[in-house]
């Protein structure tokens, strides 16, 4: 999510905890809220799949040491007041009613001195000089009278001849959740750009937690240059990833798992994989050559662990010949192989 709407969002509220919450106690919350929502779990329940899209939002950011300390700057700044006395609207402000700086989205940064405001951004949405403002160079907060000469705005007005301000990156940058089975196939997710409007980026099959893809041509609009999307992969409750290879813990019955079977498993994309389970061999990863994630680098493997789901409810019939089958074939303690 663009940190310009930021003012609009308390993140912490969306995932239950406060605002000194620890790093642990927040993914704790996200991955309790993530598995109650998740997609896979909640099959064509829109209000689930929107809560689940707020708390992945939520969890990008405060999981983010850098961009969990904009944030609340943001929340810190917004609340003492830059839309209503000192920068803000009214007779004495500077922007007009209401809004603050003209109604324009206020945004903040970390970096440089002072309290990390980036004046540029605040100059350039008062002045109409779009991103960059009136040819200023860039700026942060704790400045004087000379900064304001030397940004170009002349000794009586906001027009003077100051020098130029240096060209800005054409590309823009912004994030996006999906889930695990989502980066195995591929998928087409709508992102959010930083001026509050949304667009299509297409993710490609095998991406990674974390990894960069450039959408080309929807950076800045006008200049050519790219959208750069930090794709997030959630958690799933089925599969996991190892490098290339996709992880499936499957459940076997305990006639399986004595006896042996074949087992069909499904894989993301609606598609099975047939494997055969020998007896006694559960716990035993079973490979699957290539079917695993698809990257540059290559492509991995299905990996199933076989994990035996016991009967519930025995009958006091089953139960007296369970019990025969532990007299007749006693078992070892397996802790002791360790």
């Amino acid at each position: 999510m663009a940190s310009e709407n930021w003012l609009s969002e308390d993140f912490y509220k969306t995932l239950g905890v406060k605002e000194d919450a620890s790093d642990s106690d927040i993914k704790k919350a996200y991955r309790k809220l993530s598995r109650k929502y998740h997609p896979d779990l909640n099959p064509g329940n829109e209000t689930a799949e929107k809560k689940f899209k707020e708390v992945s939002e939520a969890y990008d950011v405060l999981s983010d040491k850098k961009q969990r300390e904009e944030y609340d700057q943001i929340r810190k700044y917004g609340a003492a007041g830059f839309g209503g006395s000192g920068f803000g609207g009214g007779a004495s402000g500077f922007g007009g009613a209401g809004g603050g700086f003209g109604g324009q989205n206020v945004h903040f940064t970390t970096g440089g001195g002072g309290e990390g405001i980036n004046i540029e951004d605040l100059l350039g949405g008062l002045f109409g000089g779009g991103a960059g403002g009136a040819g200023g160079s860039r700026r942060t907060a704790g400045f004087t009278s000379a900064d304001f000469s030397d940004a170009g705005f002349g000794g009586g007005g906001f027009g003077g001849g100051g020098r130029k301000r240096a060209p800005q990156d054409n590309n823009l940058s912004t994030s996006t959740r999906i889930t695990l089975p989502q980066s195995y196939t591929g998928t087409t997710a709508t992102v959010f750009l930083p001026d509050g409007t949304s667009t299509e980026a297409r993710i490609p099959a095998g991406v990674k937690d974390g990894q960069k893809v450039r959408v080309r041509g929807k950076g800045r609009p006008g200049t050519g240059g790219d959208l750069i999307v930090t794709v997030r992969v959630s958690d799933d409750p089925h599969y996991s990833r190892e490098g290339n290879n996709l992880v499936l813990r499957a459940p076997v019955t305990l006639d399986e798992a004595v006896n042996g079977g074949v087992l069909e498993v499904p894989v993301p994309g609606g598609k099975t994989v047939k494997l055969r389970l020998t007896p006694g061999s559960v716990g035993r990863k079973l490979r699957a050559k290539g079917r695993g994630f698809t990257t540059k680098s290559g492509t991995g493997d299905l990996l199933v662990i076989p994990e035996v789901h016991l009967p519930q409810n025995l009958s006091d019939e089953a139960k007296e010949a369970f019990e025969k089958f532990i007299a007749l074939a006693p078992q070892e303690n397996p802790v002791r192989t360790f």
